[in-house]
């Protein structure tokens, strides 16, 4: 397996291109993911199996919105199938697909557990109070358990943050897309570092554009009516930028049409 090691400001570039492959493909990529959120939400309401299918199919469907931004990239329309298509391959892939999904599964019972292990007495919020004190949010923010859950996601997340790529285009086992996936992330930690921050401007960017809109629209009510499709664009634009970090970090069977000329490692 050939690593990519690219410049750190690699990752505002990907943000830029997640963007503008978006706005090429507007309706079939919100549609996909929101098909996706629309399952998710059919399956909530089984009690525990619903949560636990939601999980398995969680690494599928990243997949899937990877495969949709690579089709958009080529020119082509993607159709709503291309979501399932991490689930269309060989025998074998399917299973370590879902397999990768069980892991998945695990990692954030795994976070979810250090979470409640440090976790200390947070203030309950009262839904009928009116309004959440300062103390309150500043307890919230720094109590162990959340700041315990958020050290053990980040290596959760770095792991299998291309592992279904790895897993579908590659035919990486599961076990080893985790590791790969880690060491690419690792190596290339300043770009996704940049990569992050790049995304925290743009939705910063949108909410306060959203902001600026419910005001001069009519305030909250405004505001309401355009959060809800606002948030599906914001996320759907996010999912579409990751197949970019997997392009630029990793050699594919298909020319990925990568944004940079990384060093090999």
């Amino acid at each position: 397996m050939k690593l990519h090691l690219v410049p750190a400001k690699t990752g505002l570039q990907w943000v830029k291109l997640g963007v503008k492959t978006f706005f090429r493909q507007p309706l079939a990529m919100s549609g996909m993911f929101f098909m996706f959120m629309a399952t998710v939400s059919v399956l909530s309401l089984i009690p525990i199996l619903g949560t636990v299918i939601s999980l398995l199919l969680v690494p599928a469907a990243t997949l899937g919105l990877m495969a949709a931004t690579r089709e958009a990239v080529q020119g082509r329309f993607p159709m709503p199938t291309t979501l399932i298509s991490g689930l269309r391959g060989k025998p074998q892939q399917t299973r370590n697909m879902l397999v990768l999904g069980a892991m998945y599964a695990g990692g954030l019972l795994l976070v979810l557990g250090a979470a409640t292990l440090f976790a200390g007495d947070v203030p309950a919020v009262d839904p009928n109070a009116g309004e959440v004190s300062a103390e309150m949010v500043r307890a919230s923010l720094a109590n162990q358990g959340l700041l315990a859950g958020l050290v053990v996601y980040l290596p959760v997340l770095m792991a299998f943050w291309h592992a279904p790529a790895l897993v579908h285009w590659h035919g990486v086992s599961p076990g080893k897309s985790l590791f790969f996936s880690f060491m690419a992330c690792w190596g290339n930690k300043g770009a996704m570092l940049f990569y992050t921050l790049g995304w925290v401007g743009v939705f910063m960017l949108i909410g306060l554009l959203m902001t600026l809109l419910g005001a001069v629209l009519g305030g909250t009510e405004a505001l309401n009516i355009v959060l809800y499709p606002a948030v599906l664009f914001m996320a759907s634009m996010f999912y579409t930028s990751i197949y970019f970090t997997f392009a630029d970090s990793f050699e594919l069977p298909e020319p990925p049409t990568p944004t940079t000329t990384g060093e090999q490692a």
